[in-house]
């Protein structure tokens, strides 16, 4: 009896993963293109979502999301599932393998080739356990921006509208995530805040609390588009 790299659970078959475990990472790997194609609707901002603030003192964020170019650009999602390809047929002895077509072609290949190994992963390989946590976490990374846990309750209040007006005059309007929407919009102005610009809602509501910049009720301000 062996215990699995991966849950650690004792494991009667003796190998590196146990059958749950080497069943999930085999879901996980042969998921990868679809999490691939699944990011490309979160590389730009959405339509009235508030990106820049002017008179922050600070330089407005780049029109795409960093982090999503990087988990689709050749170091993120393809270039992990590459480089334990690779480690695989080193460690098999197989001749190595030189990348070759578009990002989404390469990405394929090597989910193709790392299922192919799989029962040998699973069954003989020491680094089984690295792997198929990496592989995991990289599933989990994708996953809380393309479906992500809300950060709030819902119909939970957020703080006030950071949003400014062509005349510098912010918002304040109360935010509220409204029940079964995944995007807070302002009810004043229209903005919308989806997910993965929370992080920086929260910044930009901190800065106006801590300016005394809420207002009991919204100005007459042009609706963002």
């Amino acid at each position: 009896m062996t215990t699995c790299l991966l849950c650690e659970r004792p494991d009667e078959t003796g190998s590196m993963l146990c059958v749950g475990c080497t069943k999930a990472t085999e879901v996980r790997v042969q998921s990868l293109p679809a999490l691939y194609r699944g990011l490309a609707p979160f590389l730009a901002p959405a339509g009235g979502v508030a990106t820049a603030r002017s008179g922050k003192g600070g330089p407005a964020p780049l029109p795409v999301n960093e982090e999503i170019l990087d988990l689709r650009g050749p170091g993120g999602i393809v270039g992990i599932a590459e480089r334990w390809l690779a480690d695989v047929r080193r460690d098999r002895g197989h001749a190595t393998a030189t990348p070759s077509g578009g990002i989404e072609g390469r990405l394929q290949a090597a989910v193709t080739g790392l299922l192919a190994n799989m029962s040998w992963i699973a069954v003989s390989w020491p680094n089984a356990g690295y792997f198929a946590k990496d592989i995991r976490d990289l599933v989990d990374s994708v996953r809380t921006i393309i479906a992500p846990t809300p950060a709030v309750a819902k119909g939970q209040r957020v703080g006030t509208c950071p949003a400014i007006d062509p005349s510098g005059a912010i918002c304040g309007a109360v935010l509220h995530l409204a029940p079964g929407e995944k995007a807070i919009v302002c009810p004043w102005c229209t903005c919308s805040y989806p997910p993965y610009v929370w992080a920086q809602l929260k910044t930009w509501v901190d800065e106006d609390a801590a300016r005394g910049a809420g207002l009991s009720h919204p100005p007459v301000i042009a609706s963002a588009t």
